[in-house]
């Protein structure tokens, strides 16, 4: 079977890894347009347990990243100065560049040379393969030729976004949020390295109009950003890295495969930043897509096999992502929320969590936060 995977991102490495793993003989190879260590944003972010996934099934590539990533057990949530820390509520990082080198050793050490510095312009160009993959995330060639039959669908949140770093390791994920002369800002940081943080500065579409990003350069644009932010920075700088201000592609398709085409990862769907998914869905796409090759002797049957297994998981996480980013995209206004109220409405905003569950997982919090409610606890039916 010749295989071809467009894009060298976390899911088109450790696809063509499993697939070679699998059985060496089989043709493949990963075609990626940007050069080896080239790569945008700064961290990755999982939930605590994101990669345990791994750990069963592919213990050596768990072993391979697990060393390397930043752990926490709270999240800090910073509103009006008034510093909240919700308990139990974990996760980890690792930097985007260091993930992918994990992960290109992973598919060298099964023979598997990903190809760099090659644009396809084309799907015809690759006819004689058996099966195309498209990892080639949102701006997908495989997605867009096909993309009446995928039933493609994409659309933009109006927040406007950059992706940062700086040289300030923050001891949890931390969100801050600001109301300026300028308009709203949201800062959503955390360290990924033991020197390193990602800083993604949101805001609101009337902020961003206002302070006129639209018509500031990189630098300009960043220089504003480390004034608004001074404090928490502690005086350090921002670094850039394609700081460019982006609105939040959202992807989705009605079918997942056309032909002997599939999708996976970004290019298939994206979860918003805010719920820290994207490349844990997309390294289970491909662990699903691989188990589904092996079990059907026919490509056609293993594709539709693929999406009827993964959908339902999918579909559950995205729908929790698209609430997560609805609430971001009216943060302003829940910023009228007093600090408990305003981080009780940002830990539920995905509808995942009610406060039963709440209780069991952030018990300080719920304490905390029913202690300055007592009506509220009552009407829970909690007593003291």
């Amino acid at each position: 079977m010749q295989t071809a995977i467009l894009g060298a991102g976390p899911a088109g490495l450790y696809l063509g890894y499993l697939l070679k793993r699998r059985n060496r003989d089989i043709d493949v190879r990963i075609i990626e347009q940007n050069p080896s260590d080239a790569t945008f944003g700064f961290g990755v972010v999982f939930s605590d347990r994101a990669l345990e996934f791994l750990e069963q099934d592919d213990h050596d590539t768990f072993a391979a990243i697990t060393p390397h990533l930043e752990r926490w057990q709270d999240i800090t949530v910073v509103h009006r100065d008034d510093v909240i820390r919700i308990d139990g509520v974990g996760f980890a990082a690792i930097g985007r560049l260091h993930l992918l080198r994990i992960l290109r050793d992973r598919a060298r050490s099964v023979g598997l040379e990903p190809i760099y510095d090659r644009t396809i312009s084309s799907v015809e160009d690759l006819d004689a393969c058996d099966l195309i993959v498209g990892a080639d995330g949102v701006n997908s060639l495989v997605r867009n030729t096909f993309k009446e039959h995928f039933g493609s669908a994409v659309s933009s949140l109006t927040n406007r976004f950059a992706w940062f770093g700086t040289a300030k390791p923050f001891g949890t994920l931390t969100q801050t949020f600001r109301e300026t002369p300028y308009g709203h800002f949201n800062v959503h940081h955390y360290r990924y390295s033991p020197a390193m943080s990602t800083f993604i500065i949101e805001v609101d579409e009337p902020t961003f109009r206002s302070v006129g990003f639209d018509r500031m350069d990189e630098g300009q644009s960043k220089a504003l950003c480390e004034q608004v932010f001074a404090d928490v920075l502690d005086g350090r700088p921002l670094v850039t890295n394609r700081s460019i201000w982006r609105q939040f592609p959202k992807v989705r398709n009605e079918h997942w495969s056309c032909d002997h085409c599939v999708l996976v990862g970004d290019a298939l769907r994206t979860a918003h930043f805010s719920i820290g998914s994207g490349t844990r869905l997309a390294m289970e796409d491909v662990i699903a897509l691989d188990k589904a090759l092996q079990e059907h002797g026919d490509i056609r049957d293993a594709l539709g096999a693929y999406e009827a297994v993964r959908r339902p998981v999918v579909d559950k996480l995205v729908q929790a992502a698209d609430a997560s980013a609805d609430w971001y995209e009216c943060f302003a206004t829940h910023m009228q929320l007093a600090p408990l109220d305003f981080v009780m409405s940002y830990i539920t905003r995905s509808g995942r969590v009610d406060r039963e569950r709440l209780r069991q997982v952030s018990p300080r919090f719920v304490a905390q936060y029913e202690a300055a409610h007592p009506r509220d606890a009552i009407a829970t039916g909690v007593t003291r």
